[in-house]
């Protein structure tokens, strides 16, 4: 996945910024051993287009500990390392196009037959009726995910394209992710890479419900209707579904609904990308929320993150003896249990580690608390229940 990159830059091309010692080459990784000029967190920003001209990508990494707000400590000698690795050549990352190619099945599949009541063994090519879901939920969860690897390659972070993971049930799809392959720069840059997703991929969210609440209903078959099922999924909107819905009714754009008609399913592909984005704003471990958290409050993020499975245990004990049991045995506590132990998980693993852990400015702080109000606005304790077909 790497082009053949030129001769690595020459010391003396760093002067100014970085103080090479000396410098160490393994394979085709090059790592300058010395000390910045500039503040590190500058460091590779100074240096990148430096580095780009001779085909390599670059990062700053500390191999030493620092002393009192990250100043270098005398007489151990050098305590930085600059890693300096070929630039990827762009080729076709075959398995994010796999996960995507299939995402895109299992979306149109349970969108048409789920969402649309398209009865797709029997006519399946009437499974490319869904576009709409399909386009709707994929869009939602590639912004969010793009705007995290925007955000990722502005400070210089190595990461992937997202992976989409597919999943035939209920929604589609499970979601998506990036993998960010190298160090974390500076606290700006892990706020801005955590910020970023859950910001772009909420203003996608509203497109999206704001287009579907306009659409016309589907008509919900007889066979549908009068088919004996035994259970159904009861979905409860978050204030921000709520808001979007009085918006839409406001501008006079929104769609009445018939006796057997439901809402159009674009709709859906705005409640998920409202539930995936109160969960990623969850202030655990590798999540968006723990790393907006982690940039603003320093190593005290580990102290939050220990809270959060409690929480959750408690929202699922509160359900659990407060609401009655579903006709298939589980209920929605059942949801915020399987959270709580994956957020114990995510706490134990720890946060991200900047490598300058320095303060935060006022701005970005402000920012952070707006997006963790819009992910309250995304939260409802009872997402869907399960409950006997009427």
């Amino acid at each position: 996945m790497s082009r053949p990159a030129d001769d690595p830059p020459a010391p003396a091309d760093l002067a100014g910024v970085f103080r090479v010692a000396t410098v160490r080459r393994t394979g085709e990784t090059v790592r300058y051993v010395g000390d910045p000029l500039v503040p590190p967190d500058a460091v590779d920003r100074e240096l990148r287009s430096t580095f780009a001209q001779h085909g390599y990508d670059v990062r700053l990494e500390r191999q030493r500990p620092a002393g009192e707000a990250g100043q270098s400590l005398p007489g151990l000698g050098p305590q930085y390392v600059l890693v300096a690795e070929p630039t990827d050549d762009g080729g076709i990352p075959w398995l994010n196009v796999a996960l995507l190619l299939a995402t895109i099945g299992s979306t149109l599949y349970v969108g048409a037959s789920g969402w649309y009541y398209i009865p797709v063994m029997e006519a399946p090519l009437r499974i490319f009726e869904a576009w709409p879901f399909a386009v709707a939920m994929l869009g939602v969860l590639g912004i969010h995910e793009l705007g995290h690897y925007a955000a990722a390659r502005y400070h210089g972070v190595d990461v992937t394209l997202p992976y989409f993971i597919p999943f035939p049930s209920l929604l589609g799809t499970m979601g998506a992710v990036i993998n960010i392959r190298g160090r974390i720069p500076s606290r700006r840059a892990l706020f801005d890479i955590g910020v970023a997703g859950p910001l772009a991929g909420l203003v996608a969210t509203a497109v999206v419900t704001v287009i579907g609440l306009s659409l016309d209903p589907i008509a919900v078959p007889e066979r549908v209707l009068n088919g004996g099922a035994e259970y159904a999924f009861r979905f409860h909107d978050p204030l921000l579904m709520q808001a979007l819905q009085g918006l839409v009714d406001a501008l006079g754009i929104g769609t009445d609904y018939g006796p057997n008609e439901a809402v159009h399913p674009v709709v859906f592909a705005g409640w998920a990308g409202m539930f995936f984005t109160f969960l990623n704003l969850l202030p655990v471990g590798q999540l968006d929320g723990g790393h907006i958290v982690r940039a603003i409050v320093g190593r005290r993020q580990e102290t939050i993150a220990a809270a959060v499975p409690g929480a959750l245990f408690a929202l699922a004990g509160f359900l659990y003896l407060t609401r009655e049991a579903p006709p298939i045995g589980f209920g929605v506590w059942t949801l915020w249990a399987f959270w709580g132990l994956f957020a114990t998980g995510l706490a134990y693993a720890g946060p991200a580690r900047p490598t300058v852990d320095e303060r935060l400015d006022g701005g970005r702080v402000a920012l952070g608390v707006v997006t963790f109000v819009l992910g309250v606005a995304c939260f409802t304790p009872v997402p869907f229940e399960i409950v006997a077909a009427a």
